[in-house]
C-alpha cells in the first residue's frame, strides 16, 4: 500500500464569544474534525473521499501533506511516517488543495513553473525541460507564454497540477478539483486525470469531493466521510449499489403506463416528456440491478409495450450517506 492511514484524529479549538470567555476564561473546548480515520490506498489507484462540506476531507489531506500534525493515530506514505519523516513524505506527495491562490496571475504559465522549479532546486536546461514536460502532459504547451490571469478556471486547475507534477510525486492529493468548473470542463478534467495523471504519469490520486457523480465516474474505490468519521470504504460499484441504484426512469408510451405500474407496483411519478410524441417518463424502482432491468424490459416487450430509454436515477450525497449510516446501524443491530 502506498498510503496507510491508521486512526488519524484531529481536534481544533472552538471559537468562543466574549460572554463565554468571561464566564470560563481558562476553558479550552476542542472540536473533533477527523475522528479515528483508517484506510489504505494501493499504488496506481484513484481513491475518492466523499463527504459534505465540513466532513474533514481538507483537514485529512493537510495531515497527509505534512501541513498539520494529527493529535492521534499515524499515517505512512511510501513507508514513511508523515509526522516523524515529513521531508521524505514531501518528496512523494504533492497537494492541490481547494481555493488554491498561489499562482501569480501577472506571470505567464512558464514563469510560474520556473519559480517553482527554483524552489525545487532546478535551474537552467533541466528546469526548462521540466517546464515543457509538465505543460505538454497537462495540455498547456501552446499557452506557456500566456498570462495566467487570462486563463479559464479549467486551465488554471491544469496549471496547478502541472506545477505539482514538477516534483514527480508518487501521490497526488486533489481537494475538490472541479469545484469551479462547468460540467463539460469537469468531464474533460476527469478524463485528463484518468488518462494522463494516472495512466501516463503513474501517480496515485486521492480525490476529495462532495460530488457523488464524480467519484462514481472516476474512482476505483470510495470512502464516505461524515462529520469526521469514515463510515464505509468500498469498491465504487459496490458503493453505488448501496446508494440505492435501484431507481430508474423508463420512457414508455402513454398507453403502457398502466402495465408498467402493474409490473413494478412502485411507480412514484409519471410525467410527459416535452416534444416526445406521446412518450411518458416513469420513475420506477427495479430490484435486482442490471438483471432486474433486463427482465422488466423483456416483460414489457413481450406484452407489446415499447421502451424507448432507461436511465438510472443518481442518488444525492445526502441519500448515499443516509444509506451507509443505515447499513452500519443494521450491522450493529445484527
Amino acid at each position: 500500500m502506498i498510503v496507510e492511514v491508521d486512526g488519524i484524529t484531529k481536534r481544533f479549538p472552538v471559537r468562543r464569544g466574549w460572554a463565554e470567555l468571561l464566564r470560563a476564561p481558562f476553558a479550552a473546548p476542542r472540536r473533533v474534525v477527523v475522528d479515528d480515520v483508517r484506510f489504505a490506498v494501493r499504488e496506481g489507484e484513484i481513491f475518492g473521499l466523499l463527504g459534505q462540506n465540513g466532513a474533514g476531507k481538507t483537514t485529512l489531506f493537510k495531515t497527509l501533506a505534512t501541513l498539520i500534525v494529527a493529535d492521534a493515530g499515524r499515517a505512512r506514505i511510501g513507508g514513511h511516517d508523515v509526522a516523524t519523516e515529513p521531508a521524505a513524505v514531501r518528496r512523494l506527495v504533492a497537494p492541490v488543495l481547494a481555493n488554491e491562490r498561489s499562482l501569480y496571475w501577472r506571470l505567464s504559465a512558464r514563469e510560474n513553473l520556473r519559480l517553482y522549479c527554483a524552489l525545487q532546486g532546478l535551474s537552467g536546461a533541466a528546469a526548462r525541460a521540466e517546464e515543457m514536460r509538465v505543460l505538454e502532459v497537462t495540455g498547456l504547451a501552446s499557452t506557456g507564454t500566456q498570462l495566467v490571469g487570462t486563463f479559464s478556471t479549467g486551465m488554471r486547475q491544469r496549471l496547478l497540477i502541472a506545477r505539482a507534477l514538477l516534483a514527480r510525486p508518487r501521490v497526488l492529493l486533489l481537494d475538490e478539483p472541479t469545484r469551479s468548473l462547468d460540467p463539460i470542463s469537469a468531464r474533460d478534467f476527469r478524463r485528463f486525470l484518468r488518462e494522463t495523471v494516472v495512466g501516463a504519469e503513474g501517480c496515485t490520486v486521492l480525490l476529495a469531493t462532495h460530488d457523488a457523480d464524480e467519484v462514481f465516474e472516476l474512482c476505483d474505490r470510495v470512502g464516505v466521510l461524515d462529520r469526521g468519521r469514515l463510515l464505509a470504504v468500498d469498491a465504487t460499484p459496490v458503493l453505488r449499489e448501496r446508494a440505492g441504484s435501484d431507481r430508474y426512469v423508463l420512457w414508455v408510451r402513454a398507453d403502457s403506463v398502466a402495465a408498467l405500474r402493474a409490473m413494478t407496483g412502485a411507480t412514484q411519478d409519471v410525467r410527459p416528456v416535452a416534444g416526445a410524441d406521446g412518450w411518458q417518463a416513469c420513475a420506477v424502482t427495479i430490484a435486482g440491478g442490471a438483471d432486474g432491468v433486463a427482465a422488466l424490459n423483456a416483460a414489457l416487450v413481450a406484452g407489446g409495450h415499447a421502451v424507448a430509454r432507461v436511465e438510472r436515477v443518481a442518488s444525492s450525497l445526502a441519500e448515499l450517506i443516509e444509506a451507509v449510516v443505515g447499513a452500519a446501524g443494521r450491522r450493529r443491530d445484527a
